[in-house]
């Protein structure tokens, strides 16, 4: 049977989110993922020059089989597969690039593993949005999906990303360092303990589990918050590093095992690195331009394509240029010199170098200190999950019409708004310098709250109050 993409994608309900396409597992049937593999490759076919499709999966278990559907599509196109298995999404991201080779990664990220969903990334790196419009309305024909083939892994993913990373550093760096690695289920958790000691240090695995655990790198849990501090107390640890699902989003905790807030981390580590200008989203910690260490700060929507779309404006006048989001992702935009040796541009979200950027900067002094020299304002994030899109919508859009009477319904008292910036979602300036941002999830039906604050505290009581009244919406 002869299907047609446009028609099996909109059949699906699988659409794009800031960050790939995401769905129920049900959705991504062999049909679905071979629909957005044939659009996808034949979308830029006229583009670009390949033999090859690269693919790689994260731990999920609907993963494998869909990695299955995609390559048969492959396969059908005349491609040869070349299949790295679990790995994370930067280093299929990286060793295709250095191939010239376009690649799918079947992920969900962070989402519940009743979700899954699949990045695209061209032969130059991660797609745009005009190239995702250009998925859902291709037209390409394909023969339905009948049998998948066997994949065979390939290991050329997970050592040249390990080698990117160990080669810039001098073998005996973190001599003397004890991390640990809260593994659960990540994707590059088999790659990073051997990273880690490659460079010297000590290293304690930490709760691997058989089971997807959904990692959000920007909600925390508390129980997760709790773990860190009972390890680095029951271990004496320096340092704990861990990702989310797909390894794209670091997750790191200083001496005292509190998890550094992912816009922290980038801010430490671009400074580290030397960034001259930075594109960041509009959600993250006002810190980056009130410390002054960079020449440059863009704001953009969230989601990585609206971060990577502003480094071409921004590489024409610095050239050094990187950015990161709120959920720890580092994306460096240009070629960089470290420690006398190039490493290679990566536009997409990526967790290793923000972590060893600030091992590297906490050689001279702690961690926490390297935080509390920084201008002191906190933000906070959290979710409510399984809350309909359209309700999200309808709560945003009200709020745009009257941000002081909807503060109040939040339980503000005379409150005086300064900015109303709706780049992204509602963010609200207040006059103590207060920041509320709402804003509808784009990968699943999760309303999320940014705030932030010169008090941590504070900013997490905005949070919870706003959830409170919220729940009157529902």
């Amino acid at each position: 049977m002869v299907l047609v993409t446009k028609e099996v994608i909109k059949e699906s309900g699988i659409q794009f989110g800031t960050s790939g396409a995401r769905g129920l597992v049900e959705q991504f049937t062999a049909n679905a993922c071979a629909a957005f593999t044939h659009a996808f490759i034949t979308s830029i076919q006229s583009k670009f020059e390949f033999q090859q499709v690269a693919i790689a999966i994260d731990n999920r278990p609907s993963s494998p089989a869909m990695a299955q559907a995609c390559a048969k599509a492959i396969e059908q196109l005349g491609f040869e597969v070349v299949y790295y298995g679990v790995v994370p999404t930067p280093a299929l991201a990286y060793v295709s690039m250095q191939d010239i080779i376009p690649c799918i990664m079947v992920t969900g990220s962070h989402i519940p593993f009743d979700r899954n969903g699949l990045k695209f990334y061209r032969p130059d790196g991660e797609i745009s949005k005009a190239d995702e419009l250009a998925i859902l309305n291709a037209t390409a024909e394909f023969e339905a999906i009948t049998g998948l083939p066997v994949l065979t892994v390939s290991n050329k993913a997970a050592s040249q990303y390990s080698e990117r990373y160990t080669s810039l550093f001098d073998s005996q760096m973190l001599t003397g360092k004890r991390v640990g690695i809260y593994e659960h289920s990540s994707a590059g958790r088999d790659l990073y303990a051997p990273m880690f000691e490659a460079l010297g240090a000590e290293v304690i695995a930490l709760e691997r589990s058989d089971e997807f655990v959904p990692i959000d790198t920007e909600a925390v849990s508390d129980a997760d918050k709790q773990k860190a501090k009972n390890w680095s107390k029951e271990y004496n640890l320096d340092f704990i590093f861990s990702t989310d699902g797909d390894g794209d989003r670091p997750l790191v905790a200083d001496e005292n095992g509190d998890w550094l807030r992912g816009d922290i981390l980038g801010l430490l580590c671009a400074d580290a690195m030397g960034i001259e200008a930075l594109a960041v989203p509009v959600s993250c910690n006002t810190a980056i331009e009130s410390c002054e260490r960079f020449n440059h700060v863009t704001r953009t929507k969230i989601g990585s394509p609206y971060v990577i779309a502003e480094f071409d404006a921004l590489a024409k006048q610095y050239d050094s240029v990187a950015g990161f989001e709120a959920n720890g992702g580092f994306l460096l935009g240009s070629d960089t010199i470290i420690n006398d040796k190039m490493i290679k541009a990566l536009p997409t979200r990526d967790a290793v170098l923000p972590a060893l950027m600030l091992l590297a900067a906490a050689k001279e002094k702690p961690i926490y200190e390297l935080v509390n020299a920084l201008p002191q304002r906190f933000t906070h994030s959290d979710r409510i999950q399984n809350f309909a899109t359209e309700k999200s919508a309808a709560i945003i859009s009200e709020a745009k019409e009257s941000p002081v009477m909807f503060l109040s319904m939040m339980g503000f008292n005379n409150v005086a708004v300064i900015t109303v910036d709706t780049t992204d979602g509602l963010r609200i300036t207040l006059s103590n310098e207060d920041v509320v941002h709402l804003r509808s999830s784009g990968n699943a039906p999760e309303l999320r709250c940014y705030t932030e604050s010169n008090n941590i505290k504070h900013s997490q009581l905005i949070v919870e109050m706003i959830f409170s009244n919220l729940k009157l919406f529902r």
